[in-house]
């Protein structure tokens, strides 16, 4: 019942902004960790941002002063805000979280993924 709505993907140019977001729906308990991966053509997904409980974050260097990672007062709700975006950020984004979620008898934790948003960074 769970789900990571992703939203914000599109086309732009070499030194333009976009704003992806995520949001998890369903009986969610709490959430431990939100975040994005990315996935170009011909290479393995790899770690965007990412944001815990505690507020601390984590960027992969390639993205370190550029992008920006955010969540809302709920924290079901996560932003890639991208900046200064270049040919090599072109990929299929996908929203990741780490969730507790509230069953008939059991709160269970789990990760889960969406299903990708397209960036196409082109002149």
């Amino acid at each position: 019942q769970v789900q990571l709505l992703e939203s914000g993907g599109g086309l732009v140019q070499p030194g333009g902004s976009l704003r992806l977001s995520c949001t998890a729906s369903g009986s969610i308990f709490s959430v431990h960790t939100m975040g994005w991966y990315r996935q170009g053509p011909g290479k393995e997904r790899e770690l965007v941002a990412r944001i815990f409980s505690a507020g601390n974050t984590d960027y992969g260097d390639s993205v370190k002063g550029r992008f920006t990672i955010a969540t809302d007062s709920t924290k079901s709700t996560v932003y890639l805000q991208m900046n200064s975006l270049k040919p090599e950020d072109t990929a299929v984004y996908y929203c990741n979280a780490y969730l507790v979620v509230h069953t008939r008898y059991t709160d269970r934790g789990n990760e889960y993924w969406g299903q990708g948003t397209q960036v196409t960074v082109s002149s």
